[in-house]
């Protein structure tokens, strides 16, 4: 493909308003697929926890031919924890398509991922998406755009904006919200708006070779796949190549394979030039920011920069009684390899051995960036403790800094001073609020470790109907202390195997976390108290039988269902002294060895 007839697009959007049901569509109606060919939905989410959730956790790579273009595809992760791949990958774009959704309007994510664009110099194209919703508010959601791009300073040339309105999931898109809809309107004004607005990619063909890796890619038959886009030159398979690494050294390497995208697909090419997206197999030890150049004129291209990690969890070996039971990958020596492999592929995650304890210290960018590493980790049968999350602080000018979020929350009218109560007890200000057909939504400036673990507090507060987003803000001074949770827990005495009966005796003593027949050991938590005091208990105690009956001693024992909490839920539950063990069968929370009872 000519260099003038390749268009790099990144899609970026909060999360979960349609960037990845976008990309199928394009796909579908671009003639790449048979009729009568399966094709998944979410097609570029191909990760089971993807699947899963609903989101997009590692940025994607994808192509459509569109008339004479060739349209590469790069679909990014909405949720800032996973900001880092958003960071790396726009180095591989020459314009972002910006996703709106047309009720909701800009977001706290998409704050985020818009001054990542902005900062790397790309033109924003609007997509105003689910125009169908009956609440869409598609005037109002450009102004929100409009205005956001102005709060960042962006340029004149970026604030005249081309907009297209869509519906990705039906499959349509438009130039005017008023436009009637027929069965043959699809999804070109999208693709027209990319070829038009979007540049061509720069570079020289006939220069040295530059191509700076910016995902990491795996491949069951050719081992790890470095993927990024060829800013200057020419590769071929028999060209010799050096490597520049990130620590600055310079290697001969030697290609493989080389891949080019076709939809979601890989496919073997000879050779590619200036503005093509490849991935190369060949060099094992592939690392994010490495440069391939010419032996002859080596030129690496600068580092990517990656803004710090702002949360850290220590990962310890498994101790508890049940250590070993589940898990294929036990021991220390285990997590450091795996952990390694993962820093490979995640630049925004830092790792670093403990000093006063085996086990060790991983930082990243939330608490969701870390609990998919745990949950990827766990489904490998990897077996692991994890401490409580701890915000990174700074010091600056000898005083103690610590990140502040930007907490937007979309609440009925009549939960707002519960959230505002429980908000302030955590240090949030309120900064804006605005209501709307009994609907609220206020900002507020909280301090991270405030958030730990609010969410389901949250939840349980708006009664499962609120929607809260937040993205980090800056770095302020040090709020004090924060108490996210006040109440004790229930803790085992004795190795046992829990009874229906005794569980029925403990339910008016706080909520549970297990149900009847669970085995537990000494220390394990098996649910909340409703005292700050914690409680040891035995939760194997059966009825004592006697041969006399009596009506009113042989009422049926009824349960209620206990709490099931996810891995986001106990990382977030649990205080200093509390661990959560992970199992590829079982997640439970237990005290550390040497914790004191409260109480």
């Amino acid at each position: 493909m000519e260099q003038k007839y390749i268009r790099n697009v990144a899609i970026i959007a909060h999360v979960d308003h349609g960037k990845t049901t976008l990309v199928d569509q394009l796909f579908r109606q671009s003639g790449m697929f048979r009729d009568n060919q399966q094709v998944a939905e979410r097609l570029m989410d191909s990760m089971d926890l993807e699947r899963e959730r609903g989101i997009t956790i590692a940025s994607k790579n994808g192509s459509y031919i569109y008339g004479d273009y060739q349209i590469n595809i790069i679909d990014t992760p909405g949720h800032a924890d996973f900001g880092g791949q958003v960071e790396r990958v726009l180095r591989m774009a020459d314009g972002a398509v910006l996703l709106v959704d047309a009720q909701e309007g800009p977001m706290p994510q998409t704050y985020f991922v818009v001054k990542k664009a902005l900062a790397a110099g790309l033109p924003i194209l609007v997509v105003i998406n689910k125009i169908d919703k009956p609440a869409a508010r598609c005037d109002w959601a450009v102004d929100q755009v409009f205005g956001l791009l102005d709060r960042l300073d962006a340029p004149d040339s970026v604030l005249d904006f081309p907009v297209v309105y869509a519906s990705a999931k039906a499959g349509y898109a438009i130039d005017d919200p008023d436009m009637v809809v027929t069965p043959e309107t699809g999804m070109h004004a999208v693709s027209e708006m990319i070829v038009r607005y979007v540049p061509p990619p720069s570079g020289n063909a006939d220069a040295p070779l530059q191509l700076q890796i910016n995902t990491i890619d795996y491949s069951p038959y050719m081992g790890r796949l470095g993927i990024g886009k060829i800013v200057n030159g020419t590769l071929n398979l028999r060209t010799p190549l050096v490597v520049a690494r990130r620590d600055g050294s310079i290697s001969p390497v030697r290609i493989n394979k080389i891949f080019g995208f076709c939809a979601d697909q890989k496919v073997p090419i000879e050779s590619a030039s200036v503005g093509d997206i490849v991935a190369v197999a060949g060099m094992d030890d592939v690392t994010v920011g490495v440069t391939f150049t010419d032996p002859l004129n080596p030129q690496p291209l600068p580092l990517i920069e990656i803004d710090p990690p702002t949360i850290s969890m220590n990962f310890i070996p498994n101790d508890s009684p049940f250590a070993g039971q589940d898990g294929k990958f036990v021991t220390s020596r285990h997590l450091e390899e795996r952990l390694a492999k993962e820093t490979l592929a995640d630049v925004a995650l830092q790792v670093e051995p403990l000093t006063d304890a085996v086990g060790y210290r991983v930082s990243g960018r939330g608490e969701l960036h870390l609990s998919i590493l745990i949950e990827k980790m766990r489904r490998e049968d990897y077996e692991l403790q994890v401490t409580k999350p701890e915000v990174i602080m700074r010091q600056v000018d000898g005083k103690t800094m610590e990140p502040y979020e930007e907490l937007s929350v979309d609440v009925d009218e009549q939960y707002q001073g519960v959230v505002i109560e429980k908000l302030g007890k955590l240090k949030g200000v309120l900064l804006d609020m605005q209501v709307e057909k009994s609907m609220t939504r206020m900002k507020f400036k909280v301090p991270t470790r405030g958030l730990l673990g609010y969410r389901s507090a949250f939840m349980t507060d708006t009664r499962g109907m609120g929607v809260m987003n937040y993205i980090f803000a800056e770095w302020g001074p040090y709020a004090g202390d924060i108490h996210n949770r006040t109440n004790g827990v229930i803790i085992v005495k004795e190795p046992s195997t829990t009874v229906a009966y005794a569980l029925f005796n403990l339910q008016d003593r706080g909520k549970l976390f297990v149900g009847p027949g669970i085995d537990a050991y000494p220390g394990m938590i098996i649910g909340e108290h409703c005292r700050p005091a914690d409680l040891i208990v035995n939760p194997a105690k059966g009825k004592k039988l006697t041969n006399m009956r009596a009506s009113g001693s042989d009422e049926a024992v009824v349960l209620v269902p206990p709490i099931d909490m996810s891995l986001e839920d106990c990382i977030s539950y649990i205080n200093d002294d509390e661990l959560v063990e992970i199992t590829p069968k079982a997640i439970r929370l237990r005290k550390k060895k040497d914790a004191k009872i409260r109480g």
